[in-house]
């Protein structure tokens, strides 16, 4: 089973942005010293609590701190960028470390509606995403076709391997466009974790994707300790709160004051709703268990793991547990193999 983590450079009570960033780079060495496929940061704007705003820069350092483990974006909040520019940043960074590079294109603002404003600030009409998303696999793949107004126009450096591009989502909506743009899709299940919604995005990614294309990955909230009530208690503090605005639109939060800055920036009537975060807590055991589950159950191949703790320390002994869980439940798969075989002959 393929597991990789995603961080968001999240900044505690007492601590600087170093701090955190700090604790991104240590978790990134941890993670390839420990075997996880992949490490991706997240891109969030006009936040205190949250300090990777621009994941292009701080995976170039993740690069030069690490050797081999792929690092990448989870995800490029493409609304607000040039998918030429992007192009460019990511080509530039896959030719400096080729094939480790992941492109996640998210779909959220990743901010408020103030910052949102600012970074689209004096920008010409925006194009629709799925046409930003065509144009950036596009620009990715030197395939501009030849109806395009900028038909050869290349996206320098070009890269023996461009990055690999993938789509973020929490919506039956962005499962259909991962799937009809043939990109490998990853649901978002710590943001929603309605179980129905996963059931249907799934179904409908793969009515849409390709068999030769098809690659998905579920995003989820996961603390491993070393009992069940220490991991229970790890994840009580996890709360997500929803934003309504009278518009239909939503937006999930960490916390009920950005919740309420966030409506009260929209200028619209809006309600908000405070709700249980989505984590998958337990013993080494119960965890392996919990995942194989859901990994059988919708044909997944591959889970990016959020771990929301406080404590680093705890944080990172979550990490470490949850991948000696698969190592041994591998050791135990092979040992069971082979004393089946022996009994053979």
């Amino acid at each position: 089973m393929k597991l990789s983590i995603l961080d968001q450079s999240p900044r505690y009570e007492g601590e600087r942005a170093e701090d955190a960033f700090q604790h991104t780079i240590q978790l990134a060495q941890l993670a390839e010293e420990l075997g996880y496929h992949r490490f991706w940061v997240a891109e969030h704007h006009d936040s205190e609590h949250v300090a990777g705003s621009s994941p292009e820069v701080l995976i170039s350092h993740l690069l030069a701190k690490t050797n081999h483990i792929r690092i990448g974006s989870g995800g490029v909040m493409l609304q607000h960028y040039s998918p030429y520019k992007v192009a460019e940043n990511f080509n530039v960074l896959a030719s400096l470390s080729p094939n480790r590079i992941d492109l996640g294109i998210g779909r959220a603002p990743g901010g408020l509606p103030h910052s949102t404003q600012a970074l689209q600030q004096n920008s010409q009409p925006t194009k629709s995403l799925t046409d930003k998303l065509i144009e950036l696999k596009q620009y990715l793949n030197d395939t501009l076709p030849e109806d395009h107004p900028l038909y050869g126009l290349e996206a320098y450096p070009r890269p023996e391997k461009s990055a690999d591009m993938f789509l973020l989502g929490a919506s039956a909506s962005s499962a259909e466009l991962a799937g009809s743009l043939n990109l490998p899709y990853v649901f978002a299940q710590f943001i929603n974790g309605d179980q129905k919604v996963l059931e249907e995005a799934i179904s409908v990614y793969n009515q849409h994707v390709s068999s030769r294309a098809r690659s998905l990955v579920v995003a989820l909230s996961v603390i491993v300790a070393d009992t069940v009530e220490e991991a229970k208690a790890l994840a009580s503090s996890t709360k997500i709160f929803k934003v309504y605005l009278q518009n239909g639109k939503s937006a999930t939060l960490g916390s009920r004051e950005k919740a309420e800055e966030f409506g009260q920036q929209s200028k619209e009537s809006y309600r908000i709703e405070e709700k249980e975060a989505n984590v998958i807590s337990g013993t080494k055991e119960t965890v392996r268990q919990k995942l194989q589950a859901l990994k059988q159950k919708f044909s997944i191949d591959e889970f990016i793991i959020l771990t929301a703790i406080q404590n680093f320390e705890q944080k990172k002994r979550s990490y470490t547990l949850l991948k000696e869980a698969f190592n041994e439940g591998d050791v135990q798969k092979t040992n069971h193999t082979l004393a089946a075989f022996q009994s053979r002959i």
